[in-house]
């Protein structure tokens, strides 16, 4: 039985327990938690400026400061996905989250850049051992196959709602305090969430026998902080620097290295079958898509409200309360819609959807209103990239064995952070690129910023319909509307 398939009868003893206020609740405290962890990846973008200004940074440290979470929580997710598989989920999500706590605190109180950037890689790395773990509890939570499939689907939603809260809390903070208090937001939550935890969530059972591959944790974890490392700086610089080409090639030597040990461990972090299924590999490019481009929008609209526009962090958080009352909405339907036509439409479709935001985002200009191409994106987009997430999430948990729901949920968790390291960078740098050139040929900054970012939203634009086409292929389900 499958987590997609949709169409077999629970007995009735499950579906009661499914419906229980202490399940509910259970889930809602599970969706809270991802919640936090996604939307500390956006909550410095919106105050950047602020930062740099109060802690007297330069543009590289600066960006390592912004990346630091996404470096250490991209890398170390395949980790957090094996260990919550061999030590039990919950006790790898209460770890997590108090890591994830105290090094808010850290953030918050910092002095200066070292402190800081070292408190936004122990709040990745404290994130990367929480959200496979808590991927895995909602399994845990609904052990039935059909109510598991709709969970999944409105967890797909939770992520983009979380970069966007990101934004729109920062913003809102530092329009009346310090930029010091977004951090207040991750050390509530996790304090609340540890102190529900016990009550609500199911204690470990079985858990999958062998070790913990080491070495191969090392490989993985070296090597995709490398290739993002690399990334981020090729965002500001040439790709052919040294500090653009270093990281990039050692990276893929560790990547490529690490490949090959896992073929022949004897407990390897990522099984080689694991990602066998051409469903699981186009549902994570699909999420890897979906995480590319709202990390896009997000990103070079706060700056163009604020470099272009002249607004303020709180007004840019207002301009992007649309989108996020669009995510909300699109969240609360989209599980429905998964149930009724089925992971792979949904996902298609959502992909067309976005494909037809950033287009009408790649209408921007420097002198436009906010009522028109602009805010018709803003209102389109959040509806497809719920969906996108939502379809593609069920597929990559089917079909799955329940004892991999761990290491299924970091390679989840690990394309949604990739997308907003390598996707971002490069797009950010062909936004770049354009506006130079047109600098070079004498436009006037504000016109040549703006036509940069249109040229990102074009091209995302562009990917996203061949990603549809990728979810037509590739999403075919095992049974039901799907086939």
């Amino acid at each position: 039985m499958t987590i997609g398939s949709g169409h077999e009868d629970a007995p009735a003893a499950g579906r009661a327990e499914c419906r229980t206020p202490r399940t509910r609740a259970a889930f809602s405290l599970l969706a809270a938690t991802q919640l936090v962890l996604i939307m500390a990846i956006t909550m410095l973008a919106v105050v950047l400026p602020r930062v740099e200004a109060e802690l007297g940074l330069s543009a590289g440290r600066l960006t390592l400061v912004n990346a630091a979470y996404g470096l250490s929580f991209s890398g170390l997710l395949l980790l957090g996905g094996r260990a919550a598989d061999l030590y039990g989920p919950r006790r790898l999500f209460t770890t997590g989250l108090v890591l994830f706590g105290t090094a808010s605190i850290t953030a918050g109180v910092a002095p200066g850049f070292w402190t800081l950037a070292i408190s936004r890689f122990l709040q990745g790395t404290g994130a990367a051992l929480a959200a496979p773990a808590a991927v895995a509890l909602v399994g845990v939570v609904f052990p039935e196959p059909r109510r598991r499939a709709r969970a999944l689907a409105a967890w797909g939603g939770l992520s983009p709602l979380g970069a966007a809260a990101g934004v729109l809390s920062s913003g809102v903070i530092a329009g009346w305090v310090s930029w010091r208090w977004v951090f207040a937001v991750p050390v509530v939550a996790a304090v609340l969430v540890l102190a529900l935890t016990s009550s609500l969530l199911p204690a470990d059972g079985r858990t999958v026998r062998g070790g913990l591959d080491v070495g191969g944790a090392v490989l993985a974890t070296a090597g995709l902080t490398a290739l993002s490392y690399g990334l981020v700086h090729a965002a500001e610089r040439s790709w052919f620097s040294l500090p653009v080409l270093g990281p990039l090639a050692a990276g893929v030597v560790l990547v490529t290295s690490f490949i090959l040990a896992e073929r022949k461990a004897a407990d390897p972090l990522l099984p080689p079958a694991f990602l066998g299924s051409g469903r699981r590999l186009g549902a994570l490019w699909v999420i890897l898509v979906g995480a590319t481009a709202i990390s896009t929008v997000l990103m070079l609209l706060s700056l163009y409200f604020q470099q272009v526009k002249g607004m303020s962090p709180l007004g840019t958080a207002a301009a992007f309360l649309p989108f996020s009352l669009l995510l909300l909405l699109a969240g609360l339907i989209v599980t429905r819609l998964v149930n009724r036509f089925g992971p792979r439409v949904v996902a298609v479709v959502g992909s067309l959807l976005a494909a037809g935001g950033a287009a009408l985002l790649g209408g921007t200009t420097a002198d436009g209103p906010y009522a028109g191409a602009l805010l018709a994106g803003l209102l389109v987009l959040p509806v497809g990239i719920s969906m996108m997430f939502s379809g593609a999430t069920v597929r990559v948990f089917s079909p799955g064995r329940e004892e991999r729901a761990g290491l299924a949920g970091s390679l989840v968790n690990t394309a949604m952070e990739t997308g907003p390291t390598a996707g971002l960078a490069l797009l950010v740098s062909l936004a770049t690129a354009h506006t130079d050139s047109l600098l070079a040929e004498g436009a006037a900054p504000r016109v040549a910023e703006t036509s940069g970012y249109s040229f990102a939203f074009d091209t995302a634009a562009l990917v996203l319909l061949g990603t549809a086409a990728v979810a037509l292929w590739t999403l075919r389900g095992t049974g039901g509307r799907d086939q």
